[in-house]
């Protein structure tokens, strides 16, 4: 009950993103629905039916993280404190973030399935009554154990990673909360930065090295993001070139060695994102920045922990998407009309849920420094600065994973092109 009275009195954003989150997860129970749809409609072909089913697995991942970055800023602050203020215990916030990620992913999985049967023409009464009848096999009758399974995967797995994630960040913001001192010293060594690029100083970068609140080292996961990546295309490109493992030129059918490439690039750049916006923060920080550039640089390396990750996971989604618009472009017949409705449904899909989930990392990395901005503020940093400093960290992260996300994709697409 504590957790509906939270959801019914959540700021409008906050119920937006819920929203946005349910709206994913039906359109992964749809996709799922799909799947099973086709096994009814062929029941002499399970491999193509595995293959459908398992392509669903892209869409799930995707939904998943945005349902857990969603729920990593749920409850907010003032529920947070107020549930500090109650005694809840140490389980009271991940069990909060579990029951409305539930919630959320539940009413998503219920109106994919009635959107299911109003497509196949079991519901009447509305437009568009039987519209997909013949691509949902609404001639063979839907089993109801199976199609109840499909849909409460996702609930079930995004609410309990959102609990375990939820349990294992809840005690170091519980201490942050009650030893507010790191936010005054973050913002004090900013302001020292800021003033010693304003004045001129010889050695600007001196005070954002010689503090015990600096930014964070190095993440460790670069250099295995880079070796999977790397593993990726060499695994890709001698599958290309066996005889063994014919390439084709759709997504259906991909060999084996060609779809292993990929996985290992994908999550290369996922392990690599956190290290990439920390690179990119200290090249902002080199050949005597001034103030914007130092403030900038200093809160990508800071923060690049938070937000690397869901930007890693974004390049991925784009490399792979710009790689199968390539091979549906070079296919015999191919270009748009080649790429089918639950296709373009789950490409769609694990765009909006990627993008979905770096705007929700940059609201939280947002919220986050509140205290910091105001405190700079304080202590005379116009915020005209933090303004330009915030530009210029979107337009460095643009360009540089960008950049770094077209070559992947152009490298991943030659050994399997003609």
């Amino acid at each position: 009950m504590l957790a509906l009275r939270l959801i019914r009195g959540s700021h409008p954003l906050v119920l937006l993103s819920r929203l946005l989150v349910a709206c994913a997860m039906a359109g992964v129970g749809f996709l799922l629905l799909a799947s099973l749809s086709h096994a009814l409609a062929h029941p002499g072909q399970p491999a193509a039916s595995v293959a459908r089913l398992l392509w669903c697995l892209v869409p799930l991942a995707a939904a998943v993280q945005l349902a857990v970055a969603v729920a990593r800023t749920d409850p907010g602050p003032q529920a947070r404190s107020a549930l500090d203020t109650v005694r809840s215990g140490p389980g009271g916030v991940p069990a909060l973030a579990a029951v409305s990620t539930a919630v959320s992913c539940l009413l998503g999985s219920a109106v994919a399935l009635l959107v299911f049967l109003h497509l196949r023409g079991e519901l009447t009464g509305m437009p568009f009554d039987g519209a997909a009848s013949g691509l949902l096999a609404a001639d063979r009758p839907l089993p109801v154990a199976a199609a109840l399974t499909l849909l409460c995967v996702a609930p079930v797995l995004a609410s309990c990673t959102a609990f375990a994630l939820s349990a294992r960040t809840a005690r170091p913001a519980r201490l942050r909360a009650h030893g507010g001192d790191r936010d005054r010293d973050r913002a004090t060594m900013e302001a020292r930065t800021v003033r010693a690029a304003s004045s001129g100083g010889a050695d600007t970068a001196a005070p954002a090295t010689d503090d015990t609140t600096g930014p964070a080292p190095l993440p460790g996961s670069l250099p295995w993001g880079a070796a999977l990546t790397a593993a990726g295309l060499a695994l890709e490109t001698y599958a290309s070139r066996s005889q063994h493992l014919p390439v084709p030129r759709t997504l259906e059918g991909i060999a084996p060695g060609v779809l292993g490439g990929w996985l290992l690039i994908a999550v290369g750049l996922v392990l690599a994102g956190p290290g990439l916006t920390h690179l990119c923060g200290t090249l902002l920080t080199t050949c005597r920045p001034g103030a914007v550039r130092l403030l900038a640089g200093r809160v990508l390396r800071e923060e690049a922990a938070r937000v690397g990750r869901p930007l890693g996971t974004l390049c991925a989604v784009v490399a792979g998407t710009l790689v199968a618009a390539r091979l549906y472009a070079a296919a015999p017949g191919g270009g748009l009309s080649a790429v089918g409705p639950m296709t373009a449904l789950g490409i769609a899909l694990v765009l909006a849920c990627a993008l979905l989930s770096v705007l929700t990392s940059a609201a939280e990395w947002r919220s986050a420094r509140v205290r910091t901005n105001a405190a700079l503020v304080r202590v005379g940093a116009p915020r005209k600065l933090l303004r330009r400093a915030a530009a210029l960290r979107a337009a460095v992260l643009l360009v540089a994973l960008g950049s770094l996300t077209w070559a992947l994709s152009v490298l991943a697409s030659l050994p399997v092109l003609p």
